[in-house]
């Protein structure tokens, strides 16, 4: 944006456009509500919490929250606002470090391609709950097998799990009619994952449907995506505090919420506890996946972006603990109705959605009618966070094509295709063996440790790469006074060292991938996961190796890289600066001072600062 001749600096030519910002400031909030708050607080975090001690389980996760979930929730919003661009040109603030931008980008691409079945599952169960009974509560259906009872009884069956990657458990091996409807009629599994079987068509309108809606949510910017999330982000509190009114007023409630909130100090000193704190707030916070650097980088510039972090961390950890009391007073009232324990019915992931959940509204006095909410706050929680992260992938590839190359339908068209091609991946996961390619995506591409190794460079970068302090300039020049210190001390060394504590922990207990504890996947299932995983993860230290070795230079200056002076390391070791930052940043007084008396050169230059 800079160039600099005796002292006088110009600005951007006339080719530059400057970038879309929201509408209000409270369009940028929703958004990041609506990104950031989605199914993961409604179906893991209250199960986290029951399984690791109940209320002792808020001590691990407020520390971390401190320590890890707010410093890199803040970092990625204020990147962002301060280099008003996407996840990939936002690293121009350490070019030689840009791999983390494509990292993102690969993330949250695999992440948008997977993220979006369970939508297609919440769509196709909204639609089977208008029906006077619904079709889970009777054995009278096609699907049915002859071992499909309608009085469930948890003593009568085995434990398995519908998904390791999310803790769901499948309720049995006798076909419960819930269990029914997910196996033979929605998911209708295969043997294994060589077998692909037939599409489910009904799945696939489902799946066509859903990203269509995220189209349209999306192809026009954040002008239109700003409005759509005040219905998006809201209403899910709306549902959620009508089935906790409902579910509190169900026989066994109390139970259940007892069981929820009941403190068990002794799981203080599991390390597998501190653990699920940590993956859980990298999860919710939906750190690592560039979308939240987008959001930031349509704010203005001055926004107090330092006050909007805590304000969204706030809410995302608040909605998770408040859906606790709803999921737990309705899985109270189930456990009643079946005469068993609470931990019996007790589910996390899409065994809540899908299986437990679904029982249990079945059991209440009109039932379609709290199906249907429940469903539709599904939906709702999960196509924010979609149509979010499509945007923040759009975004990012946006911005690497310069103002000469603007095209009228330039956005809607990138959108099309962005859509399209997670849709033709999609297909591969809605027939029969659909669920265990599903898995693979979730359990590698997305997983805690691709979001805790993009996490640490992140750190890293800022911190140690570009500098804590300089960036705590920055963040000053933004919104006009100095964070606390301990963001900084977060970025330079506890965030890191939680990250790489983390990720270490994950890699030794890692386990081979199995289905239903019964299925293990084949050796060829288990390279395709790490591929996934390393498609992303390789992409920071393939690309600083690329840079340095396609720099000029000797070895020596090579492994001195940051010390160097040479013009041709500036693009290395130099930041490349956007066209707004001449409008808020200062001119180098010492290059002022350095110019000689008379010269044509010596012009008194007027700058705008937000200090």
């Amino acid at each position: 944006w800079e160039q600099r001749k005796g002292g006088v600096a110009t600005g951007a030519g006339p080719g530059y456009q400057e970038r879309e910002t929201w509408t209000r400031q409270m369009d940028f909030i929703m958004s990041c509500v609506g990104f950031a708050v989605g199914l993961g607080n409604v179906w893991r975090f209250p199960y986290l919490c029951y399984k690791n001690g109940g209320g002792v389980f808020l001590i691990p996760y407020l520390l971390i929250v401190f320590v890890g979930g707010i410093p890199i929730f803040f970092l990625e919003i204020a990147l962002g606002q301060f280099m008003k661009a996407g996840s990939i040109n936002v690293w121009n603030i350490a070019p030689l470090f840009k791999g983390l931008g494509y990292a993102s980008m690969v993330i949250v691409f695999f992440c948008n391609t997977y993220y979006i079945m369970v939508l297609a599952w919440g769509f196709y169960y909204l639609i089977k709950s208008f029906n006077a009974t619904l079709p889970w509560s009777t054995c009278n259906n096609e699907w049915n097998t002859p071992s499909c009872i309608e009085i469930f009884h948890q003593q009568d069956c085995s434990n398995g799990s519908l998904s390791n990657a999310t803790n769901g458990s499948w309720l049995g091996s006798a076909d419960v009619i819930i269990l029914c409807l997910c196996r033979n009629k929605v998911l209708n599994i295969s043997s294994g994952l060589d077998e692909a079987g037939q599409v489910n068509w009904e799945l696939t309108l489902c799946l066509m449907a859903v990203w269509v809606l995220v189209y349209f949510c999306v192809w026009k910017g954040v002008k239109s995506t700003g409005k759509i999330v005040y219905f998006t982000a809201t209403f899910p509190y709306v549902v959620l505090i009508i089935l906790l009114v409902r579910g509190v007023t169900l026989p066994g409630a109390y139970n259940g919420i007892m069981y929820y909130i009941k403190p068990d100090w002794s799981k203080l000193q599991e390390a597998q506890v501190w653990i699920d704190a940590g993956t859980q707030i990298f999860f919710s916070y939906a750190i690592g996946l560039g979308a939240l650097t987008a959001l930031g980088s349509y704010n203005r510039f001055n926004n107090d972006c330092y006050k909007d972090a805590f304000i969204l961390a706030l809410i995302n950890s608040g909605t998770s603990f408040f859906s606790g009391f709803v999921v737990f007073s309705i899985l109270g009232f189930m456990a009643a109705e079946q005469g068993v324990d609470v931990s019996q019915v007790a589910e996390s992931g899409p065994g809540l959605a899908f299986i437990a959940y679904p029982k249990a509204v079945s059991l209440m006095p009109v039932a379609p009618l709290w199906a249907a909410l429940f469903f539709f706050m599904l939906l709702l929680l999960g196509l924010d966070s979609q149509f979010v992260g499509v945007e923040g992938f759009i975004t990012g590839i946006l911005d690497l094509f310069p103002g000469k190359y603007q095209h009228r339908y330039k956005r809607e068209i990138a959108v099309a295709l962005c859509c399209l091609l997670c849709f033709i991946i999609d297909l591969s996961m809605v027939t029969q063996g659909g669920m265990y390619v599903f898995q693979l995506f979730d359990y590698y591409s997305a997983s805690g440790m691709t979001l805790l190794w993009q996490a640490l460079w992140e750190c890293i970068v800022v911190a140690w790469v570009y500098g804590a302090d300089r960036f705590m300039d920055d963040v000053a020049r933004m919104i006009g006074y100095r964070p606390f210190p301990w963001m900084k001390w977060c970025w330079s060394f506890l965030t890191p060292c939680l990250c790489m504590g983390i990720f270490l922990f994950h890699l030794v207990n890692y386990k081979q991938l199995t289905y239903n504890n019964v299925y293990v996947y084949p050796w060829w299932g288990e390279v395709i996961g790490w591929c996934l995983a390393l498609s992303s993860m390789l992409c920071i230290p393939v690309s600083l190796l690329y840079k340095l070795f396609r720099a000029k230079g000797t070895l020596r200056e090579v492994l001195r890289w940051r010390e160097s002076t040479e013009p041709r390391w500036a693009h290395l070791t130099s930041p490349v600066w956007g066209a707004h930052h001449l409008e808020y940043m200062a001119p180098d007084i010492k290059s002022l001072s350095s110019l000689s008396p008379g010269t044509d050169d010596n012009k008194v230059i007027i700058f705008e600062s937000v200090m």
